[in-house]
């Protein structure tokens, strides 16, 4: 029997009150994790020797500046820090000598194997910095030398016939000497590391601190973070760049508790008991360099060579040389600058 139109409509009524039943989306199926025990060895964990076997092959720059008056031991730190002689030691000004009037840049490169590793190792000393009377702007040419550094590699990036290796002259690490007063920071600390905190990594230090007691250096160590902090001056490793928590923990702790290190450097070796030790003779017996409770020398060694040396040179490449490369493009109308090669062509299509 055919539905009479009360029925349609209870149909057509019924029908709008139930809705279709809508199709699921569909879901992307998840990656399954390959048991490597069922189909066999891969091998993708090689990549990390294949790695190691080519800085072998090649090995690395690494160009660390030392900045701070004379007489505060920057070239027996250094020489300390690569267990060689890499600095050139002034023993104090000679009569004949004259104190530089400006600051001089003088650069000494070394080539240091340790474990089949080669490693280009460039000290740059900065004689005369903080040692006149007016030392107005004397930092000045230390900012240029190492914006110059990164210009000439800039050059060698944007060539069109470029070396697949560019030398690296850029400055990776800039240990900046404190004075061991037990006061505060002198201004022209404050003026030298506000300017080139921003353009080169730098990592405070407090020289000779065999000078001060424990209590004193422990004293000085907090007011010189305070003065930084109060005067916004971002030492390496600045807190922006950490990458993950693991990152962050173990940097909130070196920049909580080690900065700035309080140092002492030899380069002579004394005999404490039984064992050839870096020490400095005191009338009360010998500081040992590398002993903790003497000193925070190995802290500062294991931080610059043997757990951040590669961060170094990581942050100079990616925030310090990206910034100023960034800056020289913007200047430059977003074209590369001319280095001599593409003058020289240009003036011979003219």
């Amino acid at each position: 029997p055919r539905a009479g139109p009360v029925e349609s409509k209870n149909e057509a009524a019924m029908s709008e009150l139930v809705p279709e039943p809508r199709q699921k989306p569909v879901v992307p199926m998840k990656p399954m994790g390959i048991n490597a025990s069922l189909l066999g060895y891969i091998g993708i964990d090689t990549i990390i020797e294949q790695m190691r076997k080519k800085t072998m092959k090649t090995g690395f720059d690494f160009n660390i500046m030392v900045v701070g008056q004379s007489g505060l031991g920057k070239s027996t730190l250094v020489n300390t820090l690569f267990k060689s002689q890499v600095s050139r030691k002034s023993s104090g000004w000679n009569r004949d000598e004259k104190i530089p009037k400006t600051v001089e840049i003088k650069a000494i490169g070394h080539v240091i194997e340790e474990g089949g590793v080669k490693m280009k190792l460039t000290v740059i000393d900065t004689p005369g910095f903080g040692d006149q009377i007016n030392n107005e702007n004397c930092w000045e040419p230390i900012e240029k030398y190492i914006n110059e550094q990164y210009e000439k590699f800039l050059k060698e990036e944007v060539n069109i016939a470029r070396k697949k290796r560019i030398p690296d002259t850029r400055v990776h690490c800039c240990l900046y000497f404190i004075s061991p007063t037990g006061h505060s920071l002198r201004p022209l600390d404050l003026e030298f590391m506000k300017h080139l905190s921003k353009v080169v990594n730098i990592i405070p230090v407090i020289a000779k601190a065999d000078t001060m007691t424990l209590e004193e250096k422990t004293e000085f160590k907090q007011r010189v973070r305070k003065e930084l902090e109060v005067n916004g001056i971002e030492f390496y490793p600045q807190k922006e760049f950490d990458e993950d928590l693991e990152d962050k923990t173990e940097n909130d702790k070196i920049r909580q508790e080690s900065m700035p290190f309080a140092v002492v450097g030899s380069d002579k070796e004394y005999q404490v008991n039984g064992k050839r030790v870096l020490g400095r003779k005191t009338p009360w017996g010998i500081i040992e360099v590398e002993n903790l409770n003497h000193c925070e020398f190995a802290l500062l060694r294991d931080f610059v060579i043997r757990t951040h040396l590669q961060d170094l040179k990581e942050v100079t490449h990616n925030i310090h040389y990206e910034t100023y490369r960034a800056k020289r493009l913007n200047d430059n109308g977003g074209l590369p600058p001319m280095t001599v090669e593409t003058e020289e062509n240009h003036e011979s299509n003219l």
